[in-house]
């Protein structure tokens, strides 16, 4: 018998494969960029969230006789023209630009994503009136169109907001009728046509979990964009009002003071950079992370 246990092939070790949801964890926290751009996003929404607590200063709080005190242990980003604490008008500047930003990008998914569908999977007329209206978005510079969406709503940081996720829509639907119209033929999806599966269902259970990852990715992409958009129309006057902190608002009150006092100017635009280049960089490792054609082969 012993002899016979010794011919014997070992047995492999019961070994499961690693959860998809903990491997694609790992690799993204293995892209050191990635991590970097988490790292910024996270410390914002820190800033953010607690902007109250961190902020040492009332946002609209005068001093005018510190107007223009450069940075210092009692101001760390200096003063502006008021007098304000310039610091703590960033730090809740950060919570105006991320909700747009967020909730911006999620009116754009959610639109986007039900146009794309609908395109992708309602046959060639929906697909061809709703692929020009796309057309018609997207033959317009994205800052005019918002301009001119802003200029029709009145100026204010909600019609900014709509206006944004306006401008957004056609990328994510373009995006989402591309992956339908290649998911709709694998052989999952006919094989759930041919036992009478309702379409419903097949949308819901089949195609749309399937076409999620590269909006995802797009998303997190576009946060950053529409922080951008949300400074501009600000910095045009078309955003956030005075004396609201956000950021694109508080770099067109200081361009006049370039000169006199730069910091003014300085700080909201590196709250603007580091925001952007977080929410770029994340979306970088996500997309290396989730895209199979972009992983690496070993």
């Amino acid at each position: 018998m012993e002899a016979q246990k010794e011919l014997d092939p070992p047995q492999p070790k019961d070994e499961r494969p690693q959860s998809l949801i903990l491997e694609s964890m790992k690799q993204f926290f293995q892209h050191k960029l990635a991590v970097i751009g988490s790292v910024i996003v996270f410390l914002f929404l820190i800033l953010a969230i607690f902007a109250p607590l961190i902020a040492p200063y009332g946002i609209n709080e005068q001093s005018l006789g510190e107007r223009f005190s450069a940075p210092s242990a009692a101001h760390w980003f200096g003063t502006d023209d008021f007098g304000r604490d310039i610091f703590s008008r960033v730090v809740h500047g950060a919570r105006i630009s991320l909700w747009v930003g967020f909730f911006s990008v999620l009116g754009s998914v959610i639109l986007g994503t039900l146009l794309g569908l609908i395109a992708g999977y309602g046959g060639r007329v929906l697909d061809a009136v709703i692929s020009r209206l796309f057309d018609i978005l997207l033959a317009f510079p994205s800052i005019l169109l918002a301009i001119a969406i802003v200029s029709i709503l009145g100026p204010s940081l909600q019609n900014a907001l709509i206006a944004i996720a306006i401008i957004n829509v056609p990328t994510f639907g373009r995006l989402v009728r591309s992956k339908v119209l290649s998911i709709k033929q694998e052989e999952y999806v006919l094989a759930a046509k041919a036992v009478g599966m309702s379409h419903r269902r097949i949308v819901l259970r089949h195609i749309l979990p399937n076409s999620m990852v590269p909006v995802i990715v797009q998303a997190t992409l576009a946060i950053g964009t529409a922080i951008i958009e949300a400074a501009a129309l600000g910095f045009l006057g078309l955003g956030a009002q005075a004396p609201s902190p956000e950021w694109g608002k508080m770099l067109a009150d200081a361009r006049p003071y370039l000169v006199q006092a730069p910091w003014t100017l300085f700080f909201p635009g590196i709250a603007i950079m580091l925001t952007v280049l977080g929410f770029n960089l994340m979306g970088d490792g996500l997309r290396d992370t989730l895209d199979p054609k972009m992983k690496k082969i070993k």
